[in-house]
């Protein structure tokens, strides 16, 4: 009995403590504004409010018409282009190797794997100040992470090994619009550039 006035104690004493729903909250308190608080920048943009002001590592030149995206996690750089709106290019840095990346982007068009001695015969051009396997693809795109395959879709990118990380830029869309846009990637990726 003794246990159970106890705990009936305890129960009113919570209750008791409770604030009541919609009670009106007041500050009190404000601080000045010191030397270590940014101003705020006006008609900033996604890219500038949520990157933390931290510039990408990776920056190029953009051909006219491309359409320039916030950055995200793992897009540094980001565009959209061709007539459609579903042409995209993105640059990353990525995890695994030139090869591991190759054989994805291929294995996202149901394409075989490619060996060390096929990643060996593959075009190679200029980016960031060395030199990257040309990747193609065409059917139907299926990118994973949770979208429908996408037929008609073409892929045209660059891996390269840039100073310890792997570099990528790659492009996808409907098949007409990557190879108008090909001779563009390649250009862009020539003037890639890791930031100092």
């Amino acid at each position: 009995m003794r246990m159970q006035t106890i705990f009936a104690t305890l129960l009113v004493i919570t209750l008791a403590g409770c604030d009541k729903p919609g009670a009106e909250v007041t500050v009190t308190e404000t601080r000045e504004m010191t030397s270590r608080d940014a101003k705020p920048k006006l008609n900033a943009t996604s890219d500038e409010r949520f990157r933390n002001a931290k510039p990408s590592p990776v920056q190029g030149d953009a051909p006219e018409g491309w359409l320039s995206l916030p950055a995200s996690q793992f897009r540094l750089l980001n565009y959209r282009f061709g007539a459609s709106g579903q042409g995209e290019v993105w640059v990353t840095l990525a995890a695994g190797s030139v090869l591991d990346n190759v054989n994805r982007w291929l294995g996202q068009f149901a394409a075989e794997n490619l060996d060390a001695a096929g990643l060996a015969e593959m075009r190679k051009v200029p980016v960031a100040g060395t030199t990257g396997v040309w990747v193609e693809g065409k059917g139907e795109y299926a990118s994973g992470m949770g979208q429908a395959p996408k037929p008609g879709f073409a892929l045209r990118g660059v891996i390269a090994e840039v100073g310890g990380q792997i570099l990528t830029v790659k492009m996808v869309g409907p098949e007409a619009e990557v190879a108008e846009a090909a001779g563009a990637l390649e250009a862009f990726a020539a003037t890639l550039r890791m930031a100092e």
